[in-house]
Order: structure tokens, then C-alpha cells, then sequence
């Protein structure tokens, strides 16, 4: 899938989901709870252990999701977690190196960002879009407030965006969010209770409708 239809995908969805996880087992059917609820665009992040046989695992088997690799620090990893599938790389911080990685296999990055002068600097860089992070401390207002100035920027709130706000982030005009431990409970996933996350997603999908 090139570029652009990623970033079309993503737009279109509105949601990200976000796994966190103490190891790799039960990811994959973890994903698939999350698609019975609407939502295959998903963010695998370095900090599980063995993220990217994961990740290569994943796209290997579900080639129609989106996967992408999330808290990503460095140029190397961003590279291998791109030769492993991935379709899009995040930040947490602004990190050039990886920007610049991204930019030579054509591949979306959201660069993490906060303040004006940090989301200014990231996206003339190159980034694809804005995380803006952590988004839970001013809220959807916050989007307001710096889409204004920087109207020609997309923005993705991550941190604390749920499913009773994230109607909210999108009508103050972000292009999508990320959603975490909201969506992918913890317990739920270690005690594999997709039906629980299935509905999550659901009550996502359903915002973001709403929201429309």
C-alpha cells in the first residue's frame, strides 16, 4: 500500500489503536478483536518485547490492516521496523533522523510534539503528521487553539483520548487520534478477552460516526 493510501485509510478511520504489551502472544488475535469493531489501523510499539518479529509477524498474516511501529527513538529502528512492514512510524518526540528515514522509503511519520515551536519544527522537517502528546492535559481545545495558526498541519491527539472525547478531538479538528490503554485495556488483553475489546472499538468507531 503506498503512502497515500495510508494516510487516506488513517484519515478515514479516525482511530488508531494502540497496543502496549508485556510480550507478543495474543497480539495478532488482539488485532483481529479490534477489526470485528471497525477500527485496522494499528500502532505496535517498541516498548513490547520482540515489536518487530511481531510487527513482521503481523503483516505477514494480515496483510488488509495497517500496521505501523510506534515509540520509535532512532533512524536504525525505524528502518528495521519499515523492512518488517510497517506502514507508518511514530514518535514520541521529534526525531529527524527518523523523519529523514521515513521521507527515503516514502513511508507516513507522525512525529511527537507539543508546543508551537516543537509541531512548527517537526512538520518542516517532514513529518507527515503532528502527534500531538500527551493530549490529555489541555484537550480538544488544545487542537483548537494550534490549528489556527497551523491550519495546513494534521494533527493526531495521543493520551487520554477515549471514546466519550474522541468525537470531540475530531470536531476541533484533528486529522485522526490514538487511542491506548482506552481502547486495549491491559487486563483485557492478558486475560484475552477480545469480546471486551471488540466492543471497545465499537463504542470508538461509533464516536467517530457520530462525530461525521
Amino acid at each position: 500500500m503506498k503512502k497515500d493510501a495510508v494516510l487516506t485509510k488513517i484519515k478515514s478511520e479516525k482511530v488508531v489503536a494502540l497496543i502496549r504489551a508485556d510480550g507478543p502472544d495474543g497480539l495478532l488475535d488482539c488485532a483481529k478483536a479490534l477489526a470485528e469493531g471497525g477500527l485496522t489501523s494499528i500502532e505496535l510499539t517498541m516498548t513490547t518485547p520482540g515489536a518487530i518479529r511481531v510487527l513482521e509477524k503481523a503483516t505477514a498474516e494480515l496483510p488488509d490492516f495497517i500496521f505501523g511501529l510506534g515509540t520509535v527513538l532512532d533512524a536504525e529502528t525505524a528502518r528495521a521496523g519499515i523492512l518488517a512492514g510497517a506502514k507508518f512510524i511514530v514518535t514520541p518526540a521529534t526525531r529527524p533522523d527518523v523523519i529523514e528515514v521515513c521521507k527515503r522509503y516514502s513511508i507516513p511519520i507522525f512525529s511527537g510534539a507539543f508546543t508551537p515551536t516543537e509541531i512548527l519544527r517537526a512538520w518542516e522537517a517532514g513529518s507527515d503528521a503532528i502527534k500531538i502528546f500527551p493530549a490529555e492535559f489541555f484537550g480538544p481545545n488544545y487542537i483548537k487553539s494550534v490549528k489556527a495558526p497551523f491550519p495546513q498541519i494534521d494533527f493526531v491527539p495521543t493520551g487520554g483520548v477515549n471514546e466519550t472525547n474522541v468525537g470531540d478531538f475530531l470536531k476541533a479538528g484533528a486529522m485522526a487520534t490514538a487511542a491506548g490503554s482506552s481502547l486495549v485495556d491491559a487486563k483485557a488483553l492478558k486475560e484475552k478477552n477480545w469480546a471486551a475489546i471488540t466492543a471497545k472499538a465499537k463504542a470508538f468507531a461509533a464516536a467517530v460516526a457520530a462525530a461525521k
